[in-house]
């Protein structure tokens, strides 16, 4: 339902589709089932059930159920029609990030003593980022400290589908972005002394099978580090 709820302007750019102006969630019309465990029929007939009651209770069509291959091998040969199509071959659909995803950085504004730093929220993946690519941003650049923990406030929004890697808000209203549970990095020693200070920048990707994956980048050398995070965790 939250996930329904949160993408119920979606379809704001698409001519032929329409929600009605009291919806409060996207009305799903046809649904397709993947993966083994929903060959319960309990469970699919349970899922179809709780959404139609949904979209009963905003006088919508009920959903229909698309009918599949064999469920247990449906993301078996997704993977493999996939590897077909990174070849050259076949026909991709694209889909990309189904949201926008910022750090919090502080702000140049003059601090004012006893009051925390105004934050800015800088996109590091843009909202419909597609799979098997990745944005760095070179010219945003922050010192870590060899052995220290270091957490970024972290954000996502599914309303601003124009910002691009690089843009900064200086303000954004609760509706435009929903914060999610900070982000942490602590680079290890490897060579280098405690308490030094590395000049690095962000690296964001979308894997092949569509997570986020973040990794602080050395600028002084060919150092990567993963910066840990869930993207689920705060949704």
């Amino acid at each position: 339902a939250a996930f329904l709820a949160k993408q119920q302007k979606a379809t704001d750019d698409l001519k032929d589709i329409n929600l009605p102006e009291h919806a409060t969630f996207l009305h799903p019309t046809a649904v397709l089932f993947n993966g083994g465990v929903l060959k319960a029929d309990a469970l699919a007939k349970r899922l179809m059930e709780v959404l139609n009651s949904w979209l009963a209770g905003e006088q919508a069509p009920e959903a229909r159920l698309l009918a599949g291959a064999d469920l247990d091998l449906a993301v078996a040969r997704g993977a493999a029609y996939y590897g077909f199509v990174r070849k050259g071959k076949g026909v991709r659909i694209k889909g990309g990030t189904a949201a926008a995803y910022y750090v919090g950085i502080e702000s140049a504004m003059p601090a004012v003593p006893g009051l925390a730093p105004e934050i800015e929220a800088l996109c590091i993946a843009p909202f419909g980022m597609e799979e098997g690519t990745q944005e760095e941003l070179p010219d945003d650049e922050f010192g870590l400290v060899i052995g220290e923990p270091v957490r970024f406030r972290f954000f996502a929004s599914n309303i601003r589908r124009e910002d691009k890697v690089g843009t900064r808000l200086e303000y954004w209203t609760d509706e435009e972005l929903s914060e999610l549970d900070e982000i942490e990095i602590t680079l290890p020693e490897e060579g280098r002394r405690p308490g030094e200070v590395v000049p690095v920048h962000l690296c964001a990707a979308v894997t092949e099978v569509g997570t986020l994956e973040l990794q602080a980048v050395s600028q002084k050398d060919s150092g990567r580090w993963k910066i840990e995070f869930d993207v689920r965790a705060g949704e």
